[in-house]
């Protein structure tokens, strides 16, 4: 986080369209029994993803300025290859698009140029105050007059393939 404070003092802030990059290595802590990265760390490492590219656009400051703050709503991910013991990868980050409610995120794990894993993820900036930020509000904060491109039909049919109730109807747990 503070190498992408830095960048964004050096730099100034991307565009919401950029594509940004993290450099990483695969650690030990990251290995599980079969000696490849544990499925479960490649979101939890995504997440340092996501903190820099928000950062780096400015998105953060305007979320603390204004109260708001991201969640992440549905995400899937993908696997092709393993990452092992002591690989250098980047992940790379940009933004898909938007629909009338959410935001949409992809992650990649990449090596020397080849994907080796990706994450599609779907989230919400909510309000401290209560209640969940309009794109208006979102764009016109960060003083954009474009907004980033709807998003492409497959990924509104995935978000509603694994769509659950609202929290304001029941979710029970019957497996049938």
């Amino acid at each position: 986080m503070l190498r992408a404070k830095l960048r964004l003092r050096r730099d100034g802030a991307l565009p919401l369209d950029a594509v940004t990059k993290v450099r990483l290595t695969t650690l030990p802590t990251d290995i599980d029994l079969l000696r490849h990265m544990n499925n479960g760390r490649y979101l939890s490492l995504f997440d340092l993803g996501r903190w820099d590219m928000t950062t780096r656009t400015g998105l953060g400051d305007v979320f603390r300025e204004n109260g708001w703050y991201a969640v992440v709503a549905n995400e899937t991910i993908t696997f092709r290859k393993s990452l092992k013991l002591f690989t250098r990868f980047d992940i790379e980050t940009r933004w898909i698009g938007h629909d009338e409610r959410a935001l949409y995120m992809e992650h990649r794990a990449v090596v020397n140029g080849e994907v080796y894993a990706s994450a599609i993820i779907r989230g919400r900036i909510l309000s401290r105050s209560g209640g969940y930020v309009t794109h208006e509000q979102l764009f016109g904060a960060l003083g954009y007059e474009d907004t980033l491109p709807e998003a492409p039909q497959w990924a509104h049919d995935w978000a509603e393939a694994t769509r659950l109730p609202s929290t304001r109807k029941p979710a029970p747990s019957v497996w049938e």
